[in-house]
Parts: C-alpha cells; sequence; structure tokens
C-alpha cells in the first residue's frame, strides 16, 4: 500500500477494522473529499491506519496534536512506521513563558519573560528544513504550528550553499554564515556554530546531528564532507551542501532600515491620535518605547519584543496574516487532527486570547497597532490552509462530523481481540483508602495504574499521600515541560515508578499497555473534566491491558456518566461479536523496553540512557571498526550527562 515516496515498516499486517478504515479514507482522498471523520476506539490502532493511509496517499502531512506529550508519542510511533522518511516533531520551544501584558485596574505591566528549550529549537528547524528539501515528509505538531514564523521565501533566500570545485574565498563564506545567525566557537563546537583552523571550515547545522567540513585551497572549494562532530571522523564525501539559518527568524540590514521607515511613519501617525483623545500618558509611553526599540533595530538588528515588529520586517498589509508551518508546506498538503473534538476547538480559541491581550496593549501605549498582526491564525484562516483534512477521535465532536456530512468511517475492532474495560461506580467517601487496596493489588502483579483528580492542587497532595504510604508515584501537570512529561511517562512504562496522578493530561491518545487500572475521583462533578467525551477518553487508557478496569468514584450517576458507560457497552458487544466469530483470545498489548524508548524517543532530547556501570572502555578491541564505533558513542553519551550534572 506504499507510495514511491513512503514506505511502512511494520512488523504486522493492517487487521480488525484496520483494513477497512485504510481503504475508505484513502478512497475519500483520492475522490477529492476535503473533510474526513475516522471515529476510532483507543487501543484500535489509529496511529498505524494513519501511516499507511500516509502512505497511500503520497503527499507531505501535517499531524497536528493539541498538546506535546501526545505529539511527542505520535511522534514517537510515526519514526516507527515511516522510518525510512522524514518525520519530524514541531512545537513550541518554550519551557516557560510569560507574555507581555498590561492590567489596567491594577495598572501593572508585565513584561514578556522566557525560557527557550535549544534542544526543541533544533527540532523544529529540522522540520522546515526536511520541508525544503523533501517531499516524503511528515511533521507532527502542536497548535505551534499556526503562530508566525520567518517567511519560507526570505529562509530559502538566506540558504548559504556551497559545491565543490567552486570558487569561494574563506571570508566570503564565514560571512555568510554570521549572515544566517551562525557563531564562531573555536572552542564549544556545537549546534548553531562554526569553528575555523586554517583553510578548514567546520559547521554545525542548527537543525542537524552531523556537521559540515569545508575544505579550501586558496579561493576554492577543495572538498566537501559530513563528519561525526565529536570525533571530525569523515562520514560521506558530498558534492554540495545546503546551509539553512540557525533560526526562522533571520533579517537582513536592507529589510530592518525599509522597516524602521514603516515604524516610524507608523509612530507619527499613532502620537496624532493619541494626542488628539488627551492620551499624552500613553502617547509618551509609546514615543519613548518605540524610538528605544528602533535604535536597538538598527544598532544590533534585533530587539526586545522583534515579533512586535512583523508586519514592517516582512512587507504585510495591515490585517494580512503571517507566515507560518503552513507555508513550508508544498500546494495540497494532508493535515490530520488527532483528537479532533479537542484540538479543532483550541485552534479556534487562539486568535481571540491573543487579540484581547494585545488590544489593551495598543490602547495604552505600550504597542502600535501594527502589534496586533503577530498573531496566531483565526480559524477561518486555518479552514482556508487546509485542503484535505483527517479528523481522528475516538469521540468525535459535532463540528467535524457536521464538516465530514455526518460520515464517519468507524475502527471499533481491535486487532487484539481487546474489549473496553469494566467499569465499577463506588462511593466518594473512603475513595483515597480504596484507591490505596486496588494500587497494592496492581503492585503484586507488576501493572500501572492511573488516578485523575480535578486540579493540580488534588494531584500533588495525593501524590504526596500515597509516597507517605510506601507507594513509587509521580504526578503530572502542565507545569512540568514538554520533554520532563515524556520522560515521566517514559518511566511509568518503564517500571520505574506504579502510579501517575494527573489531571487534564491524562486522557487522549496517551499509549500505555502497561496501565491496567485507571481511577477517576470525584466522576459525579459534571463538567469539561467530567463530560461523557472525556470519562470515555480517560477510561480508554486501560483499553490496551487485558485485565483493564476503571473506578469512578461517584456518589451519583450523572448523564455524562450515563452516555459514557453505553457508548462503552456499545463497543464492548462489536468487540465480543467478533472475537467469537474469528475465535479471537484478547490478549494484552506487550512492548519491549527499547520499543518504548523509541516510542518516547523525544524524551532523548535532553536525557541519555544510562550505560551500566561496569563497562571498561580499556577492554575494547579498538581494531574493531563496530566496538570501536560503540565505545565512542558510550563516551559520548557519558560525557553529556557529566556536563549536565556540573
Amino acid at each position: 500500500m506504499s507510495s514511491p515516496q513512503f514506505e511502512v515498516v511494520a512488523p504486522f499486517e493492517p487487521a480488525g477494522d484496520q483494513p477497512k478504515a485504510i481503504a475508505e479514507l484513502s478512497a475519500g482522498l483520492l475522490r477529492g473529499d476535503k473533510y474526513q471523520t475516522l471515529l476510532g476506539v483507543t487501543g484500535s490502532g489509529k496511529t498505524m491506519t494513519l501511516a499507511h493511509t500516509i502512505a497511500a496517499h503520497g503527499r507531505p502531512t501535517l499531524v497536528l496534536s493539541h498538546n506535546k506529550t501526545l505529539a511527542a508519542q505520535l511522534y514517537g510511533e510515526l519514526r516507527q512506521f515511516l522510518p525510512k522518511n522524514a518525520v519530524e516533531y514541531f512545537v513550541s520551544y518554550y519551557d516557560y513563558y510569560q507574555p507581555e501584558a498590561y492590567v489596567p485596574s491594577t495598572d501593572v505591566y508585565i513584561e514578556k519573560d522566557a525560557s527557550i528549550n535549544q534542544d526543541i529549537e533544533s527540532l523544529r528547524l529540522r522540520a522546515t528544513s526536511s520541508l525544503m528539501e523533501r517531499q516524503d515528509v511528515v511533521i507532527v505538531a502542536t497548535v505551534s504550528a499556526i503562530y508566525g514564523l520567518g517567511d519560507p521565501v526570505e529562509y530559502r533566500k538566506l540558504m548559504v550553499t556551497v559545491e565543490r570545485g567552486e570558487q569561494r574565498g574563506r571570508d566570503n563564506i564565514l560571512a555568510d554564515l554570521v549572515r544566517i545567525q551562525y557563531s564562531r566557537n573555536d572552542v564549544s563546537f556545537e549546534q548553531g556554530t562554526f569553528r575555523v583552523r586554517g583553510d578548514s571550515i567546520e559547521v554545525f547545522p542548527a537543525y542537524a546531528e552531523q556537521a559540515i567540513r569545508i575544505e579550501l585551497w586558496g579561493d576554492e572549494v577543495e572538498r566537501v564532507s559530513k563528519i561525526n562532530p565529536l570525533t571530525g571522523e569523515t562520514i560521506a564525501q558530498l558534492d554540495r551542501c545546503a546551509i539553512y539559518p540557525a533560526k526562522h527568524f533571520v533579517t537582513q540590514r536592507p529589510t530592518i532600515e525599509r522597516a524602521v521607515k514603516a515604524i516610524r511613519a507608523e509612530l507619527a501617525e499613532r502620537l496624532t491620535e493619541l494626542k488628539s483623545a488627551g492620551k499624552l500618558l500613553e502617547a509618551q509611553r509609546l514615543e519613548s518605547r518605540t524610538n528605544f526599540d528602533i535604535e536597538m533595530l538598527l544598532e544590533v538588528g534585533t530587539c526586545a519584543g522583534i515579533e512586535n515588529y512583523s508586519r514592517h520586517l516582512t512587507a504585510r498589509q495591515a490585517g494580512e496574516r503571517p507566515a507560518c508551518l503552513f507555508d513550508y508546506f508544498p500546494p495540497e498538503f494532508l493535515v490530520v487532527v488527532d483528537e479532533s473534538h479537542v484540538s479543532l476547538p483550541q485552534i479556534g480559541g487562539m486568535f481571540n486570547g491573543d487579540r484581547a491581550r494585545k488590544t489593551t496593549l495598543v490602547e495604552y501605549g505600550f504597542r502600535l497597532p501594527s502589534a496586533l498582526d503577530n498573531r496566531p491564525l483565526h480559524f477561518d484562516e486555518f479552514m482556508a490552509l487546509t485542503t484535505q483534512m483527517i479528523s481522528l477521535s475516538a469521540t468525535p465532536g459535532e463540528f467535524e462530523l457536521r464538516l465530514s456530512g455526518g460520515v464517519i468511517v468507524e475502527q471499533i475492532i481491535r486487532p487484539t481481540g481487546l474489549i473496553d474495560p469494566t467499569v465499577d461506580v463506588r462511593p466518594v467517601r473512603g475513595q483515597v483508602d480504596d484507591l490505596l487496596n486496588e494500587i497494592h493489588a496492581r503492585e503484586a502483579v507488576h501493572e500501572r495504574v492511573l488516578v485523575t483528580t480535578l486540579t493540580k492542587r488534588m494531584s500533588e497532595d495525593l501524590t504526596d499521600y500515597l509516597q507517605q504510604h510506601g507507594i513509587r508515584v509521580r504526578y503530572l501537570h502542565s507545569d512540568i515541560d514538554a520533554i520532563e512529561r515524556m520522560e515521566i511517562l517514559r518511566g511509568l512504562r518503564l517500571g520505574d515508578f506504579d502510579v501517575l496522578v494527573g489531571i487534564n493530561l491524562l486522557r487522549e491518545g496517551l499509549d500505555l499497555p502497561e496501565v491496567s487500572l485507571v481511577a477517576i475521583l470525584d466522576a459525579d462533578q459534571e463538567g469539561f473534566l467530567r463530560s461523557d467525551r472525556s470519562l470515555v477518553q480517560t477510561i480508554g487508557r486501560a483499553a490496551r491491558n487485558v485485565n483493564g478496569k476503571a473506578i469512578l468514584y461517584a456518589d451519583r450517576i450523572t448523564g455524562s456518566m450515563q452516555r459514557a458507560l453505553d457508548e462503552m457497552d456499545r463497543r464492548r458487544a462489536i468487540q465480543r461479536e467478533y472475537n467469537e466469530v474469528h475465535g479471537i483470545t484478547p490478549r494484552s498489548i506487550i512492548k519491549s523496553m527499547d520499543e518504548v524508548r523509541l516510542a518516547t524517543h523525544v524524551a532523548d532530547a535532553r536525557t541519555e540512557r544510562p550505560e551500566p556501570r561496569d563497562a571498561a572502555p580499556a577492554r575494547v578491541d579498538l581494531r574493531d571498526p563496530a566496538k570501536r564505533a560503540a565505545l565512542v558513542a558510550t563516551l559520548e553519551r557519558q560525557m553529556r550527562s557529566a556536563a549536565a550534572n556540573l
């Protein structure tokens, strides 16, 4: 079922409802259907269905997920199914982000504060560079994909190309590298830097794992090589190489000078408006702040909050949408929205929240009106950029069902024969002590437990209580950064601890076959976290284990609970009938430690797999190339670990 561009590699063929779903989705794409919806239950293999559909369609694909944790999991799974293709990861690179804001009621101005994760920035750059070079690309992204990004036309123009045999001086190459935001560092060779040794220039692209060596003979490029950045060993000889900018936002001097003229013109117009309205304080504030930013732009090429001048820097018209990840794709790419019942409303809400905050900043003289055009896409723009879309969910929302004309592709039957977890409803009184007994029962058979609470405080307090009773437990919520979330999920799956307590992050899509019990505290509290869709999704986390069970702690059965229970009864009946007809005995999904590590690959952006302490470098036969390479890899991991723990 693979196209010339994509090739699915899997140890098993599609089974259960997968062949039917793949055929129906592929036929819809071939017909030109703009919108399709796949209703796939937890554990039915939606990711494999997606991989085969992408391969059959043969076009670059953007897969959108509503949070970084699920995006990282999808990224790991698709890398396994499409190992020969460029599967990339594109999420927000902020570990911490406090946006600029002003609160008029208390006259408090909050300056922008952010911490950038360089590992994720490197993955983002690799994603866009893959789109520039290849057709067989799948980008797994979050809502970050609808936010402003550097103009792809300008990005491609700034690409530095070096060809073997061309006439080009050393200083010319160095100047080009500096122009695209690479910095010289002859001591610490890391991503986004270059070093010079005589007539040899070594460049470590910001998006790559291997470096480039350019060797000159006078003003002629004698040799271009791909090298190991740690050992300097040559990996391959190249005829040419393309080096993309080290940042998505790279601005040339003529562009800055043109933008400054436009900023000054807008400032003069806005000052006239404010003064005529009697807002002298706002006018003085805006004038001093903007003039300072202009001086910084002219002197150093950047300023704090430079993104607020993006309309002028990219010569856009007022109201025109900014360039974003969508613009890096070729025409007619495929968009897949995972957990669409959450992701689509999230995309729709981004524009309004951003607009409200910036309108206040403009009104009180902190920003020029053009700052409003530094924004995410609004929903109509997102839909207009989407040529064909597939929505994936175990519980599709009304909007996506309406888009697909009420027609859905169902994937109810699990190839493993697993049936939806059994559900117990127990009283709220004594719920924590009852939960403790259930956890002990799961510990005895080496199975894992998920517990969902309503608030962060409750999750932390419950974690403390369970730890006091000797339980190996961690908590997971939105205050934990993206890579650490994957480290925690990997730890749960590998058995580093037995219980994970969370809130909203323990719902859609998490692939945790080791989990046999899901406990939902205060299940009768009606609301977003306890709606019928949320309950089905949360209970589904135990659907990959043959012993899967869910406990709802509630003193009454709400309408949401009843609808969730009825839907799971329907799905159980379909699966049982299929199992009886085909003689299938349900079995848990079992994955090896290496498969778990590969599926949680993003966690490796910061941590390395520990090596045995008794690995003795002195005993390695260095004459054997394979053993020598293994030793180098081991030493490199140990070096990075030691550096991180200084």
